[in-house]
C-alpha cells in the first residue's frame, strides 16, 4: 500500500530545514498551501513537507500514481533575496538545489525522474539568511513576502496542469 501522498497525480514537495532561517521558505509555502488549495485541487494534489528527506521520497515517485511533481525550496542563484525562480529540470545546474539530510543531491533525482517521464517544475525562492549550523527559526523579511507569491505561482501551475 502506498502513502497517502504517493496516490495523488500531483506532489508538492516542500524541501529545507526549518531551523535554518530561509531554508525553511519550502516548509512555510507547504503550510499556506494547505489553506489555499481548493476542493477540486485537493483531489488531485498531495502536499509534503519533506524537510531534509526530499530525497528518500523522490526515490518513491516511480511506483506511484504520481504524474507531476512540483519541489519547493530554497535556493542561492545570486538573484535578489526572496525572487522567486520557476525552473524546469534542464535549467537545473548541477547540485543547484544542495544535499538531503544524507548528502545526497537533489538535482540528480529530479533530472533522473523528468528523464523518466515526469513532470516536474521546481519553484526555488533567493535566500538573504541561512544560519546554519546555529539554529534560527524564521525567515527573513523578503523571503516571508516571497511566500504568498510562490502559492500563487504554484496554483496556477497547478490548475494549468502544465
Amino acid at each position: 500500500m502506498l502513502p497517502s501522498y504517493l496516490e495523488k497525480e500531483i506532489l508538492i514537495i516542500g524541501c529545507g530545514n526549518l531551523l535554518f532561517g530561509d531554508d525553511g521558505f519550502g516548509y512555510f509555502v507547504i503550510e499556506k498551501l494547505k489553506e489555499k488549495l481548493n476542493d477540486k485541487l485537493k483531489e488531485k494534489v498531495a502536499l509534503l513537507d519533506a524537510g531534509a528527506g526530499a530525497s528518500s521520497i523522490l526515490d518513491l515517485v516511480e511506483d506511484s500514481k504520481v504524474k507531476k511533481i512540483i519541489v519547493v525550496d530554497a535556493i542561492d542563484f545570486n538573484l535578489k533575496p526572496g525572487e522567486i525562480k520557476i525552473l524546469t529540470p534542464d535549467e537545473l545546474p548541477d547540485d543547484s538545489l544542495g544535499l538531503d539530510a544524507h548528502g545526497i543531491p537533489l538535482t540528480e533525482k529530479i533530472k533522473k525522474l523528468h528523464n523518466k517521464g515526469f513532470k516536474i517544475k521546481v519553484v526555488g525562492c533567493q535566500v538573504k539568511y541561512v544560519p546554519a549550523p546555529e539554529p534560527y527559526i524564521g525567515l527573513s523579511k523578503e523571503v516571508e513576502e516571497a511566500v504568498d507569491k510562490a502559492v500563487e505561482l504554484i496554483i496556477k501551475e497547478v490548475d494549468n496542469l502544465w
